[in-house]
């Protein structure tokens, strides 16, 4: 499965003034939701660090269709886009309970070896969970 959904509610803390999401907050969306992708592939992030491997943004550019706003169920979609040589890239969305476009976003990061601090070629384990 190239694309996973999570579910989300903005919480009171996440909003501004005006009950809308704050734009800052759009990225720990986006990060569940990739954390999620990869334990869906059978990938704890967590036993990826343990095992000496991070995988940093590099870039990232999102885009702002519409505001969510306080106590909204947002669904979380992210879609693999392309894994090739050290770098891995994803397209996401969010959309609200009535499946309106609220923001899209590309991110690309790059593995890392911990230790050394460089980037590295992901294992052959992971080469084959992305691309399945």
């Amino acid at each position: 499965m190239k694309e996973h959904q999570i579910k989300v509610r903005v919480r009171y803390s996440e909003t501004d003034q005006m009950s809308v999401v704050y734009h800052g907050n759009y990225v720990p969306y986006f990060e569940m939701g990739r954390v999620e992708w990869l334990r869906n592939k059978g990938i704890s992030y967590k036993s990826l660090e343990e095992s000496g491997i991070a995988l940093p943004i590099v870039s990232m550019t999102i885009n702002y269709k519409k505001p969510a706003r306080y106590d909204d169920l947002l669904t979380v979609i992210t879609k693999f886009k392309q894994q090739s040589s050290v770098k891995v890239e994803f397209d996401c969305e969010i959309r609200n309970e009535n499946d309106e476009l609220l923001t899209t976003a590309y991110f690309l990061l790059v593995f890392v070896d911990v230790k050394q601090g460089k980037a590295i070629q992901p294992p052959k384990y992971l080469l084959d969970i992305m691309n399945s």
